[in-house]
């Protein structure tokens, strides 16, 4: 039996959903945060989207590895 192909395909299917859990985990934090204390809302929300950012570009730096 001969397998061709890449494991990088795979490497990135892991990637994407490491970023995908990662998104999700912020986004509920922020969200039991903010119903916790509603007034702090507009200190959080700037983590919130930093942590995002940050997330998503590990996805996308996966996505770049993947063609590499």
């Amino acid at each position: 039996m001969d397998i061709t192909g890449s494991l990088s395909a795979i490497g990135y299917g892991l990637a994407a959903i490491g970023g995908g859990i990662g998104v999700g985990l912020i986004f509920a934090a922020y969200m039991q945060a903010v119903s916790r204390q509603p007034e702090a809302q507009r200190v959080l929300q700037p983590m919130l989207f930093m942590g995002f950012a940050v997330v998503e570009a590990l996805a996308i730096l996966g996505f770049v590895m993947f063609f590499l």
